[in-house]
């Protein structure tokens, strides 16, 4: 297994691009979305969190590849991109007066993914809702991006996808698989995100077909334990409820040891770690597995952190893993800027992060140290 190099950033273009589906997310605060009168609006895609957390926690360069239908839902998430850093400029617009290249209606024929999520509350659970059956991201598959002029000519230090937008319809998967090939054969490092979601595709066999041809192209995989069995289909042992971290480890390095055999592409494994105590405190931590060293690096253990919002944990582990590589950090600095990352944006509302890589690096020392948090005044 060879170890990953990644390009200089005098190389390239961009930093990392991310291919895959963003919405307009509904947040009704503390109401139950039945009984809601306002709306707060923030935007999210498991694949774009990633780009926005390298670009805005991280200040590295990013992009998105997604499609969206040119209307005011459309521009502003385009904003809202835009405000985080992002370069938009690869966006796909159906113009929904029916003409060019990619095109709707404007009576809604396709439109703009969105989604209701309310954070929970207790031992009320956090609840989504979509309404994604006719988004244009759906519609773009093969030739549609040239991947060439974007991993070639401008070129892209990593590339990553995910496990939500491969299954929103044949398309999307075959572009996923277009796009990888792509970034490897042009040297960037790629990484996908499992994060299977029962209401995108029912089905798990379908699922794990498609999975299971992406990743013998990926660098970094990246889900949690359910993840592993319900996108791949790996199964672990059982351990009691009230296991320790150390023999659920155990028991859980046996089928990351596995899953590494039989994809020997893979360089390294992540898992972020959340134990649900209620909708708003969490147990959190994450591990990376090394295979080239065959080292399982794990962050700090958070217990019994409050939290405000979880939608997005995971992709924040993801990128703040991502980032400490692209900046030349060990393996173990990985895992803790990543585990430190997505618990600091479960502390804020929306999906994508609101914070800066000095907070990162600031929660890892207190995490490690385990010292409480002060007023800054």
């Amino acid at each position: 297994m060879a170890t990953l190099k990644l390009k200089s950033a005098a190389e390239t273009r961009y930093d990392s691009i991310a291919l895959g589906e963003v919405m307009l997310r509904l947040d009704p605060g503390p109401m139950p979305f039945a009984r809601a009168r306002t709306v707060r609006i923030w935007h999210g895609g498991g694949e774009t969190n990633v780009a926005e957390g390298l670009s805005y926690c991280f200040g590295l360069r990013t992009a998105v590849v997604t499609a969206l239908v040119d209307d005011g839902i459309g521009r502003n998430i385009e904003n809202q991109l835009r405000e985080a850093g992002i370069d938009t400029s690869h966006i796909i617009w159906f113009d929904p007066s029916g003409k060019g290249a990619h095109a709707t209606d404007g009576k809604g024929t396709l439109h703009n993914g969105v989604n209701v999520t309310w954070a929970g509350k207790g031992v009320l659970p956090s609840v989504t809702e979509y309404y994604r059956a006719h988004t244009p991201v759906r519609e773009i598959g093969p030739g549609d991006v040239d991947w060439d002029q974007l991993f070639g000519k401008q070129g892209t230090r990593w590339f990553s996808t995910g496990g939500i937008y491969t299954l929103l319809s044949p398309k999307t998967a075959d572009l996923a698989l277009e796009a990888m090939e792509k970034a490897g054969e042009y040297g960037a490092g790629r990484s996908f995100d499992l994060n299977y979601r029962s209401k995108v595709e029912p089905s798990k066999d379908r699922a794990r077909q498609i999975n299971r041809g992406i990743v013998p192209h990926v660098d970094f995989l990246v889900g949690n334990q359910d993840d592993f069995d319900d996108a791949l289909g790996y199964t672990t042992e059982k351990v009691p409820k009230d296991a320790s971290f150390d023999q659920w480890l155990e028991v859980y390095s046996k089928m990351l040891h596995q899953v590494a055999k039989d994809y020997p592409n893979l360089k390294y494994i992540g898992t972020q770690l959340r134990g649900a105590l209620s909708a708003d405190r969490i147990n959190w931590g994450g591990v990376l597995f090394e295979v080239e060293t065959d080292q399982i690096h794990q962050a700090a253990v958070r217990e019994n952190i409050e939290i405000v919002d979880r939608t997005g944990g995971g992709d924040s582990f993801a990128a703040g893993v991502i980032a400490a590589l692209l900046k030349g950090k060990s393996p173990a600095d990985a895992v803790q800027w990543g585990a430190a990352h997505g618990i600091l944006v479960q502390e804020t509302p929306g999906d994508t992060s609101m914070v800066k890589q000095g907070d990162v690096e600031k929660e890892v020392a207190r995490a490690i140290k385990g010292g409480g948090v002060v007023a800054l005044r």
